[in-house]
C-alpha cells in the first residue's frame, strides 16, 4: 500500500514580500531501522535564523551557505515519524526575489548527504542530537509525554543509554545509504504560500533531487 504521494500546493500572493516553502520526501516510521539515521540527517541539515546573529558561524553547512549568500530569512529541517511512514524535509522562509537561490542551496545540501557527508559532520550531529533529546526531557510534563509516545510507538520505554547506543551505532556509510534511499532521485511533496513567483517548478526541483556523477 502506498503511503506517500508526491503533490504540490502553491498559493501565490504577489503583494507579499516573503514566501514560506516546505518541501518533504517520504520518511520512515518510528520503528523503522532508518528512524535514527533520519534523525541525524535532520540534525546535519539543522536550522538557521537570520535574526539570531549567528550568520556564517551557523552549525551546519546549509545554514552557513544560506547566511553567506543572504538568500533566506530562516530555515529548519524536519523529520516527522508516524506509525507506518513519515515526512522528511526542510521548511524555509525567504524574500520573494531570493526563492530560486534558497531552493538551490537546500536541494544541493540534501543531495550532498547522499555522496559526501563527512565523518566530522556525523559526529557533531550525534552530539547535537543527544543534547537536544536530553533538553527535551527537562520537566515532568515532557518526561510523561515521552513515556506515552514511546509506549504507543515501541510498546516500551527505551532508556537514555539505549537511545544513545543506537545513535552511536550509526556510521557515515549508514547516513549515505539512508540519504540515497529517501532523497536521491525521489519524488517530493511541496507546499508554498506568499510571494512565490520565483519559486522553481516541480520539474526543476525533481531534477535537483540527484547529482549527475560519473
Amino acid at each position: 500500500i502506498e503511503h506517500f504521494f508526491f503533490d504540490f500546493h502553491r498559493i501565490r500572493f504577489d503583494n507579499e514580500k516573503q514566501a514560506h516553502v516546505a518541501i518533504a520526501f517520504e520518511g520512515a516510521s518510528w520503528t523503522s531501522e532508518y528512524a535514527f539515521p533520519l534523525m541525524l540527517l535532520q540534525t546535519m541539515l539543522g536550522q538557521y535564523d537570520r535574526a539570531s546573529g549567528v550568520g556564517t558561524s551557523a552549525a551546519t553547512r546549509l545554514g552557513q551557505e544560506l547566511a553567506q549568500h543572504e538568500c533566506a530569512n530562516s530555515m529548519s529541517a524536519f523529520n516527522t515519524c508516524y506509525k507506518d511512514t513519515g515526512l522528511f524535509g526542510v521548511y524555509g522562509v525567504a524574500d520573494d526575489n531570493k526563492l530560486d537561490d534558497m531552493m538551490f542551496y537546500i536541494m544541493n545540501n540534501m543531495v550532498r548527504l547522499v555522496h559526501t557527508p563527512s565523518d566530522e559532520e556525523v559526529e557533531r550531529a550525534k552530539f547535537t542530537l543527544k543534547s537536544t533529546m536530553l533538553m527535551a526531557l527537562d520537566g515532568h510534563t515532557n518526561v510523561c509525554e515521552d513515556i506515552g509516545r514511546q509506549m504507543l510507538t515501541y510498546g516500551r520505554r527505551m532508556t537514555t543509554a539505549e537511545i544513545f547506543s543506537r545513535i552511536d551505532a550509526v556510521s557515515t556509510a549508514d547516513i549515505r545509504a539512508t540519504a540515497a534511499k529517501f532523497i536521491n532521485d525521489e519524488d517530493h511533496a511541496l507546499a508554498a504560500v506568499g510571494g512565490i513567483y520565483e519559486l522553481p517548478d516541480y520539474n526543476w526541483i525533481r531534477r535537483h533531487s540527484y547529482w549527475l556523477r560519473y
